[in-house]
């Protein structure tokens, strides 16, 4: 997020770390109830119909625990390994692999529409929510009017709760159901509202685009996010190299953009050969820990997420999905 996504705390090396500075937005000088009231007007003004804004905040009141999570995400170093040992373990690999195998005709066809490769999609399905087990459980307009509220992000928050209330009000769930993460993520793919509006895609054609409990929509909706990004259809995302003693830290760095051969000349080996695309090498834990020759479908994964430590796992467990090791 944003790159259009808000990411809960655990998908990052780093955990966002937040001002504890007290709010200095409406909180502090406007009611709940007459900071409701504009929004209502300003959805009104963009189609939102009456029922459904009567709907969405009949009763509603500010959640404390959203800004109690929002307040106290702490600041947390993680070794790449540690992360992967939470993402990764084998009990996600083993259910990725029945998933694979379950949908795959259905994974088949929309990676063939949208040019990603399906062991990607199932691959970002199992790191976001454990393959729709884990999908949240706050009230997302309770959420997001809390958090647009509250002053400290309001802008982008109350983007997002109008997003939602569109959301609403074309019928793609019903109000009871709209359920997700604290700070605003939805349904298996984790998207924000105004990644829902962009990228989400109906492709069961039931005229709801579902990607809280339809997986051909959740696998959809995910495959036109990637391609709309610049995904590069056939190729890899990156793979695990070998780096020489000595090998200059410096170099290890996303913007530093060499071809493979290049890279190989310099002393940096891959297990296996390939295409000589532009690539980047990457040290997650630093001189001595794994390395990485990442392409550009790794940074399109960054965008989804713009982690590392993300971008390398969803990577990773694509290629254990598909049966690599």
């Amino acid at each position: 997020m944003p790159h259009r996504f808000l990411r809960p705390a655990a998908a990052g090396a780093i955990l966002l770390l937040v001002s504890l500075a007290p709010p200095a937005g409406h909180a502090a000088t406007e009611s709940f109830q007459a900071w409701v009231a504009a929004v209502r007007v300003e959805a009104q003004a963009n189609g939102i119909s009456t029922a459904t804004l009567d709907a969405a905040f009949d009763g509603l009141e500010p959640d404390p625990k959203v800004i109690e999570l929002d307040r106290k995400q702490p600041e947390t170093k993680w070794t790449f390994d540690r992360y992967l040992q939470l993402v990764i373990d084998d009990e996600r690999i083993a259910k990725g692999r029945e998933n694979y195998a379950k949908y795959r005709p259905l994974l088949r066809q929309i990676g063939a529409k949208y040019g990603v490769q399906p062991q990607v999609i199932v691959a970002l399905w199992g790191i976001e929510t454990k393959y729709g087990a884990r999908t949240g459980t706050f009230d997302i307009i309770r959420s997001l009017a809390t958090l647009a509220y509250d002053g400290r992000r309001s802008a982008f928050f109350r983007k997002e709760l109008l997003a939602a209330l569109q959301i609403l009000n074309d019928g793609h769930i019903s109000r009871q159901k709209l359920r997700g993460s604290w700070a605003g993520a939805m349904g298996q793919n984790q998207f924000m509202p105004t990644s829902f509006v962009a990228y989400a895609v109906d492709h069961s054609g039931d005229g709801r685009r579902d990607i809280w409990e339809t997986e051909a929509d959740v696998f959809a909706s995910a495959a036109n996010y990637l391609a709309k990004q610049g995904w590069v259809p056939g190729q890899r995302w990156g793979r695990p190299v070998s780096v020489p003693a000595g090998f200059d830290s410096k170099l290890a760095d996303r913007k530093i953009i060499k071809r493979i051969s290049e890279w190989k000349a310099l002393g940096v080996e891959a297990a296996t050969s390939g295409d000589d695309l532009m690539a980047s090498v990457l040290l997650p834990d630093g001189p001595g820990g794994p390395a990485f020759l990442v392409y550009q479908n790794f940074r399109v994964i960054r965008r989804w997420n713009p982690s590392n430590y993300f971008a390398l796992a969803v990577g990773l467990l694509a290629d254990r999905v598909a049966g690599g090791s």
